[in-house]
């Protein structure tokens, strides 16, 4: 970050941030954008005025002090000459108490205006909102407005009317000034207006608007003083340090707010706020949050609190130090059962509260308030020394998370990732045989074992496309999350959870990698061509490092996720840097305003001009509208829309190998039907209510359950995913390499949503399970097959590579146990199934997994009858005697 985006940040970026608020909530209540900038332009002439009328105080003080010395400073001036004459004066200024740098009171008002006139130029001009909008006779907000013609010439008028008022308004402000003021205010009208003439009529609108309500504040002013007696307010000593206690307590939020919250949520996965084709330091999300609360705090506060009566000092003081003591209570002990929050900061679960919770959020503040009311006079020499040791503690703990940040990204090997070589402009592309064999071996992430047959009803022209696949309804998973699930897929029995615990001389990481190359490495081995996209938790890592094939250079490596949205690297990357300072903000808000400020994961970001495709979060109003791009389902989308320009026909008769992991199922978005396509406005109300019947399944009886957003969500990401497969297999068909192919589509795990009664069990210890969370999930497409079939055979994911390998590789050997490769094991006992929550690699990272509670269950998945929970030491013990 260069050192005048550092300043701009530090000085403009939260006025920025107050115009964008109050813009965005004018633009709400009147859905007008011009009516808009015009109720900004007055809500900041309120919050302003009582600055605006104390600086006028401050300059007229000074004048009339100048008045009084005047014949003093005159009389000097006639008397006395040269160096002497300057001690005279000097003398005669600190007899009367003039400083004079207090000459330099004239210029505060305009000193005060013009941050705020930058802020709204840089703000205006970038809104993006305003393109093509008109607003009377103004056809286009982002352009000047050329409303008058004289011939060929067109003549902007709003430029001209904001010097008209400047004019006036200047003349009314300087009516008692010297001739040499006034025409310093009358030049400063026309660089305006020759600096400002070709401005957008948006801007010129919203600074029109500002001089004219500058007019008629300063005639009400000039009216009211006018009939006002003097009076004089004698400015007595504080009773207590209270500038010492503001300071301390914008010190204290700066800290708290700019770094130790953003810092603390990166720092738990500092790997998911890095995109390797947009690079940044996610600690730099971080300075980002500092030098906004730093400008909040640290600047523009006490810029306000210097030009303040001492009464409204202490007031203010007292009220900045309460706020920080509620601000840390509200982040400590509040909000902290929200779930997963993603790297757009938006949580997967929403942002609500109990209203148990609620009540004891305000009870708890009313009770903190009072108490920190009396506590500056009960200790008030100890209470800046207390405030001192807790920023200190907040900056300790702050710089604890920056090193680990810092640590784990210098563990990234980034060139294995493609950053800074030419592996990051190489197109992610792999081979297929029209004559050989091709295998592909595709994981999507939480994709819905159980929403098939409702995709299938709803999309009968799929069965066609999906010629030749089997589905398997009574498939189980061994753990309801992607550290569970990947390693039994991708390396079969000898990776499942329990498995995996008996070695428990080596490393789940090891064992992991085992399984991710597994497949590849034996293939290879057989004289296939090998390609391997996006390996899930290579390495523990969550941005899969591609170093694991390092030993393996014929094997080609991808990383596709994020590589066909070349164009919103920048956008995102300034969401971030805005959008962690308000999440920090938030966090230390009463909980019952936190949703408000929240916006459903949008963080009161403006809307994007009409049609704009911006990755970001979406904002989903029920299960059937939404609003914007969920940038994580946008990033899978593009791979799978791409897959046709992937695939390569290979020149040679080689044999083909294709693994590719794709997140789209995992980042569910609500798309537009009936052809389930992203958009930006999405409104599917009447063809929802049209075709409710699509999630009724007549052969079985059982009814999918879409009343939720998370439910219908995920019922629409698992569609496009069947969708996109569906139209790259056609053109599988048109290469000539579909039916040579072997097809496997399978999941890591499915997702606890409580839509299938059937499978919602009685904890034998209370409570409920949902076993949709273990049903992943499994298609599969042999050599030549030609017609769609489903299969009630009882499966799990450890059959896929044994799957993958069947007809092609006699009894394959684990290159790296020795052991052959099959599905024995699941015949000869009941499978066991980890129901652990605990998915952080960075956590559940040992030699065998965290202790937790297990299932079995043997043939019908769906039988309640076939399930039985146990503890975790229990099912090991049976495990080995079996």
């Amino acid at each position: 970050m260069s050192f005048g985006k550092i300043l701009d940040t530090l000085l403009f970026g939260p006025l920025r941030l107050l115009f964008e608020f109050i813009f965005g909530q004018t633009y709400a209540l009147t859905g007008a954008a011009g009516w808009a900038i015009l109720l900004m332009s007055l809500v900041m002439n309120l919050l302003l005025f009582p600055l605006y009328r104390r600086v006028d105080k401050i300059r007229e003080e000074n004048q009339k002090m100048e008045r009084e010395l005047q014949p003093g400073v005159n009389h000097i001036k006639e008397t006395f000459s040269g160096q002497e004459r300057l001690m005279m004066l000097q003398t005669y200024y600190r007899q009367n108490n003039y400083k004079q740098s207090y000459a330099l009171r004239g210029t505060l008002s305009l000193a005060l205006e013009l941050p705020f006139f930058i802020a709204a130029y840089q703000f205006l001009s970038r809104l993006n909102l305003l393109q093509g909008l008109s607003f009377g006779t103004i056809a286009d907000l982002s352009a000047p407005d050329g409303l008058l013609q004289a011939g060929s010439w067109q003549i902007n008028l709003l430029p001209l009317l904001m010097t008209a008022f400047n004019v006036l308004s200047g003349a009314v402000f300087s009516r008692e000034s010297s001739n040499k003021v006034k025409i310093q205010l009358y030049a400063m009208a026309a660089f305006f207006l020759i600096f400002l003439y070709n401005s957008p009529s948006a801007l010129m609108l919203y600074w029109t608007f500002n001089n004219f309500l500058s007019l008629v504040k300063n005639l009400l002013t000039k009216k009211f003083t006018g009939k006002q007696a003097e009076k004089k307010h004698a400015r007595g000593h504080l009773p207590l340090p209270y500038g010492q206690i503001f300071v301390v307590a914008a010190i204290f939020l700066t800290l708290l707010i700019g770094v130790l919250i953003p810092s603390a949520f990166i720092s738990a996965s500092p790997e998911e706020y890095i995109d390797i084709y947009h690079y940044e330091h996610p600690a730099l999300y971080v300075l980002s949050s500092f030098l906004l609360a730093a400008g909040v705090f640290l600047i523009w506060l006490p810029v306000f609190y210097k030009l303040m009566s001492d009464r409204s000092k202490r007031a203010f003081a007292r009220i900045l130090f309460i706020v920080a003591g509620l601000a840390l209570a509200n982040y400590m002990f509040f909000g902290r059962h929200l779930g997963i929050i993603s790297s757009a900061l938006q949580y997967d679960g929403g942002m609500s509260f109990r209203l148990q919770e609620t009540l004891m959020n305000i009870l708890v503040l009313i009770v903190l308030t009072l108490l920190l009311v009396l506590l500056p006079r009960l200790i008030s020499k100890r209470v800046i020394a207390i405030m001192l040791v807790a920023s200190l503690a907040l900056g300790g703990m702050s710089a604890f998370n920056l090193f680990k940040i810092k640590t784990v990204v210098e563990g990234i090997d980034l060139s294995s990732q493609g950053i800074g070589t030419d592996l990051e402009q190489t197109p992610a592309h792999f081979n297929l045989s029209k004559t050989g064999q091709n295998v592909v071996v595709m994981m999507f992430d939480r994709a819905m074992g159980t929403m098939l047959p409702y995709i299938f009803n709803e999309k009968p022209e799929l069965e066609e496309q999906f010629a030749g696949f089997t589905y398997y309804p009574n498939t189980i998973s061994f753990g309801n999350s992607t550290n569970f699930g990947v390693p039994p897929l991708l390396g079969g029995y000898e990776y499942t959870p329990v498995a995996m615990n008996i070695r428990d001389e080596e490393k789940l990481k090891d064992k992991h990698n085992e399984a991710l190359k597994l497949m590849p490495v034996v293939f290879s081995e057989h004289d296939y061509d090998v390609t391997v996209c996006d390996p899930p938790y290579a390495n523990y890592k969550w941005m899969s490092d591609l170093s694991i094939f390092d030993g393996y250079p014929e094997i080609s490596t991808y990383l596709t996720k994020g590589k066909f949205d070349p164009d919103q690297g920048d956008a995102e990357l300034k969401r971030n840097h805005r959008n962690f300072f308000i999440f920090s903000l938030i966090k230390t808000m009463p909980v019952a305003i936190q949703p408000l400020f929240y916006d459903y994961g949008n963080y009161l970001e403006l809307p994007q001009s009409p049609g704009a495709a911006v990755y970001s979060v979406q904002t989903s109003f029920s299960s059937s509208t939404a609003r914007g791009f969920r940038k994580a389902f946008m990033q899978s989308y593009d791979v799978l829309d791409n897959l046709s320009s992937m695939t390569k026909i290979a020149k040679e008769e080689d044999n083909t190998f294709l693994f590719l992991c794709n997140d789209l199922t995992h980042e569910p978005m609500l798309l537009q039907t009936p052809d389930y396509l992203p958009a930006s406005h999405v409104d599917n109300k009447d063809y929802d209510a049209d075709h409710s019947s699509r999630f009724y399944n007549k052969e079985n009886g059982r009814e999918l359950i879409t009343d939720s957003i998370s439910q219908m969500s995920h019922y629409h990401a698992n569609m496009a995913m069947m969708l996109q497969l569906g139209q790259w297999f056609n053109d599988l068909r048109s290469l000539g390499v579909y039916d040579n192919t072997r097809i496997i589509i399978a999941s890591d795990h499915g997702r606890d949503l409580q839509q299938l009664e059937e499978l919602i069990l009685d904890y034998p210890d209370g409570g409920t399970i949902d076993l949709e969370s273990y049903t992943p999930l499994l298609l599969v497409k042999d050599f030549n097959s030609k017609e769609f079939s489903i299969s009630d055979e009882f499966m799990t994911q450890a059959d896929v590579p044994s799957l993958a390998f069947s007809g092609l590789i006699d009894k394959a050997i684990n290159p790296f146990t020795g052991k052959e490769i099959n599905n024995d094991e699941k015949y000869l006992h009941d499978q066991y199934i980890i129901l652990s929550n605990i998915w952080q690699v960075d956590i559940n990272n040992g030699n065998t997994f965290l202790p937790s509670e297990w299932a079995s269950v043997k043939d019908d998945i769906w039988q309640p009858g076939n399930w039985s929970f146990y503890p975790y030491d229990i099912v090991l013990k049976e495990h080995k005697i079996a």
